[in-house]
């Protein structure tokens, strides 16, 4: 299982002065290897194969599998990282990075397997090196993945010291029969939501303009802001649906880590199987919003139709589109509204849905694109549920 730093002793344990004096850490990268260890140990599923320190991670074939496929996603937490580096909050990102892959895998049916990570700084400091290796350990758990390998760089004149950046890759596996791909859900079919944890992992460079042209520290408490920006009420209405953002500052509200939505995604699955039905349709709501992902889940000739008057948006997409007088079209495109993952069921699945997963709300149906005018569409609709 690869996890040695770029440079680092272990890829040549002797000591290297001109190394050093150029800015690399080499004693520091090993110090951050030994350091991560029982956090990577603590993911480890029974097909893995090896142990941190190898040249690549193996992993086994799950039993049971018949005509598997491999299934994999690649992404970054974005501008995200910058707001937690400015803060020296380095225990949650990770758990966005695994959400924004894990939670990709999931959407073609798989079961997340395996996940690796690359971490760059720009100076490696062990403990912060072994912080963020743990958050994306929290989020592999969360996913039922194992960390098999990685990679920690130091980029001195590259990058300046105590700044990062993240990337990881999940490996997922489905049987073909399995596969889901966008192609089988109907005219009428439902859609079901699942809210999102806040901003999530995108718009991070929009929120940091808006605070930048707003001189908003990081350090004011998130209720004042909210009374500042949105008034009393919608504070009050905040306090009451995010009670955990009661005490929290600005910069801890904007950390709030992604859900991860994989395991509730497989079980629910494994629910509506067992019960005769299935998933014709997962969207996992990042980049583009609910506009921008939900017809993904659709063919072509198809589009969704959604009444948000059916679920919640989350205070701190309020606030930044108050802030940067975004509304609209743009908001819904720049950030998830409120919904972090998208399913679709045939009509008579939907009670078994809601009844798996008590969080999730009836908000839409498939239509025809060319009824819909297009392929996503916002309207007060008359739906059975929740």
């Amino acid at each position: 299982m690869s996890r040695v730093p770029e440079a680092a002793g272990a890829k040549g344990s002797a000591a290297r002065p001109a190394y050093t004096r150029a800015g690399v850490d080499v004693a520091g990268g090993e110090r951050a290897v030994a350091l991560m260890r029982e956090a990577v140990e603590s993911t480890r599923r029974p097909e893995v194969v090896g142990s941190i320190g190898g040249f690549a991670g193996a992993v086994a074939v799950p039993a049971g599998y018949r005509d598997p496929l491999i299934v994999s996603s690649t992404d970054g937490v974005g501008t995200k990282v910058a707001i937690a580096a400015q803060l020296g909050r380095w225990d949650s990102v990770g758990i966005d990075l695994v959400a924004m892959c894990a939670d990709d895998v999931v959407c073609s049916g798989a079961e997340p397997l395996a996940f690796l990570d690359y971490i760059a700084m720009g100076r490696i400091d062990p403990e912060d090196v072994a912080t963020l290796v743990g958050g994306v350990a929290a989020g592999c758990r969360m996913a039922g993945c194992a960390l098999v390998g990685g990679e920690t760089a130091e980029h001195p004149g590259l990058m300046e010291a105590r700044t990062f950046d993240l990337a990881g890759t999940c490996i997922g596996i489905v049987e073909r029969a399995d596969l889901l791909d966008g192609t089988t859900a109907e005219a009428g079919d439902a859609i079901i939501g699942l809210p999102s944890s806040g901003l999530h992992s995108n718009g991070y460079t929009l929120v940091r303009a808006v605070l930048a042209q707003f001189s908003i520290p990081l350090e004011r408490p998130y209720q004042e802001q909210l009374v500042l920006t949105l008034g009393e009420g919608e504070r009050d209405v905040a306090i009451e649906s995010e009670p955990e953002l009661a005490l929290a500052t600005v910069g801890e509200a904007l950390l709030t880590p992604t859900r991860i939505y994989a395991r509730d995604v497989l079980r629910v699955r494994a629910a509506l199987r067992a019960a005769g039905h299935d998933l014709v349709g997962v969207a996992h709501v990042t980049g583009g919003g609910l506009p921008g992902n939900v017809p993904r889940a659709l063919p072509a000739n198809l589009g969704a139709r959604l009444d948000p008057s059916r679920w919640w948006t989350p205070s701190a997409i309020s606030l930044v589109g108050a802030l940067g007088a975004i509304e609209g079209p743009e908001l819904l495109a720049t950030f998830n509204g409120g919904l972090g993952m998208v399913l679709v069921v045939r009509p008579s699945a939907i009670d078994v849905v809601l009844r798996e997963l008590p969080d999730a709300r009836l908000v839409g149906e498939v239509v025809a694109a060319a009824d819909l005018g297009g392929r996503y569409s916002e309207a007060s609709l008359q739906l059975g549920g929740a």
